[in-house]
């Protein structure tokens, strides 16, 4: 008699990339992707002594100023060490290391915020600081900014995290990206299972946005079935560093009054503008000027970050967002997302505060801090300037000026046998290209695919963050590889043409 067993049933296991998250394991973030992580490799090879083609890995990869040798502002430090270890305050030569106003600032952020740095503030952030904050936009500005509507967080990248988790319900819902755009939009958005409606940057209009073509991204999406909810905008730019001109900046407001979008504005690089006759505009300040209908229709969330600018305190965690236009029982889930992480650290919430609200001239401090802010920006025009000069010295590459931000974005012309040599490697063109770059000099890029970028275009995106003696080795090496590249790609593609 034929006895018939029941298969074991084998449970999956509890721990694996087949039962984890699959929207986790579908994102990329290629800033910190296959070629950063092989620097750091390198890196540890030259501290063994190990010889390789350079002596040095150059982070041209992710915009870290300080750890590319840029000073701190002493302003912020100063400030941030009296809070932090507030026994110096009455310490008998605290007033002999410290100016006045500076110890000023810090005993009224210590008595203003209970408990000190060490216990959690509000989940929004500590009200004094978000006042300062406030005052900084009111300056910047000319319009009033109500603190209620403002969110303090550890970096501007809660902020894109909050709204994502607000806006996205299901993959119906769309958010229109710039493309090139800074990967952790692409990211979050698949993270939190929504759709990325791409809108391309015109790279021959100096990467501006057009309205024929975010009309067309926005029909077509709802010709699908899509809701499309938010439009991104990087305002200075990154990977591609323009500045955008005001009236592109009115054109995008009144598209998202008339598809009824929340604009959101990602305003980081506010400080770092370097081209002549260019200048930053919030989006606020813009919309806030353009009529009383606009004005308090546009709902608008607007980031800022200590990471960049001419201050570059990454690692200290601090940033905000302005919710213009929101209505209030929309505000109170935000409050909620903020509430489930308790509270964004004190230390990034003080320097956030110190940057919108520095020293004014007449204060013993400005001085000190006109200067180093004027040294660091003026060293970073520099440093953009020849990194665009060198690249249109290039064979088959275009450059567009770099206006503002930290970033260039150079376009690539490949050779054939460069294409196909990717191609046998299951890997982009723009990819090759940067591995190679690294294996051979030490230069750490990011190749353009990781952005975005049109068909049939290639791209790399560099930072202008290395010091101005390591920037002229970049420039130099940079050079000679692309030469030599270029010369072997194509004499394989001759013969590959050939033996065809």
């Amino acid at each position: 008699m034929l006895t018939l067993h029941n298969p074991v049933r084998r449970e999956p296991e509890p721990l694996a990339l087949s039962t984890l998250n699959p929207n986790l394991v579908a994102a990329e973030y290629a800033v910190r992707g296959a070629i950063a992580i092989k620097s750091a490799t390198y890196q540890q090879q030259l501290k063994e002594g190990k010889e390789l083609p350079f002596d040095k890995v150059y982070q041209c990869n992710i915009g870290n100023p300080q750890i590319l040798g840029q000073k701190s502002m002493t302003f912020f430090r100063q400030v941030l060490s009296l809070c932090e270890y507030p026994a110096l305050l009455d310490h008998p030569a605290s007033k002999e290391i410290y100016p006045p106003d500076v110890i000023e600032r810090a005993r009224l952020y210590l008595s203003s915020i209970p408990g000190g740095v060490g216990a959690y503030s509000e989940s929004k952030g500590a009200v004094i600081l978000r006042q300062h904050v406030a005052h900084g936009i009111e300056r910047r500005d000319g319009h009033p900014c109500d603190i209620d509507n403002l969110w303090l967080t550890d970096g501007a990248s809660p902020a894109v995290h909050y709204m994502m988790k607000a806006l996205l319900r299901n993959e119906n819902d769309c958010i229109l990206c710039p493309i090139p755009q800074y990967p952790l939009y692409s990211a979050t958005i698949k993270l939190y299972g929504g759709t990325l409606l791409p809108y391309f940057l015109e790279e021959s209009q100096g990467w501006q946005a057009t309205l024929k073509h975010l009309q067309e991204q926005v029909d077509a999406a709802r010709s699908q079935g899509k809701q499309v909810r938010a439009l991104v905008v990087i305002n200075p730019g990154n990977p591609t560093g323009q500045v955008l001109d005001r009236q592109n900046q009115e054109t995008l407001i009144r598209f998202c009054a008339k598809e009824k979008l929340i604009l959101m504005a990602d305003e980081v690089y506010q400080t770092n503008i370097y081209a002549a006759g260019k200048s930053f505009f919030s989006f606020k300040k813009v919309l806030m000027e353009m009529g009383p209908e606009l004005a308090s229709s546009v709902a608008l969330v607007s980031m800022n970050s200590i990471s960049k600018g001419f201050f570059g305190e990454c690692g200290r965690r601090g940033g905000y967002f302005e919710a213009v236009n929101f209505p209030q029982p929309v505000k109170d889930q935000l409050y909620k997302l903020a509430s489930i992480s308790l509270c964004p650290n004190l230390s990034g919430q003080i320097c956030m505060a110190l940057i919108m609200n520095p020293p004014q001239p007449g204060d013993p401090s400005f001085e000190l801090f006109a200067s180093e802010r004027e040294a660091i920006l003026e060293s970073l025009k520099r440093r953009a300037k020849l990194l665009v000069d060198t690249f249109r010295g290039m064979e088959g590459v275009q450059c567009n000026e770099v206006e503002g931000s930290m970033y260039a974005f150079p376009r690539l012309t490949m050779p054939a046998g460069a294409r196909d040599e990717a191609a046998k490697e299951g890997k982009q063109p723009d990819f090759l290209y940067c591995m190679e770059l690294l294996d051979q000099t030490g230069i750490v890029t990011v190749p353009g695919s990781g952005f975005g970028q049109e068909p049939g275009t290639y791209h790399v995106r560099t930072t202008i963050l290395p010091p101005e003696a390591d920037m002229a080795k970049v420039a130099t090496k940079f050079s000679e590889f692309h030469k030599a590249f270029m010369q072997r790609y194509e004499q394989n593609g001759a013969r590959q043409n050939g033996s065809a």
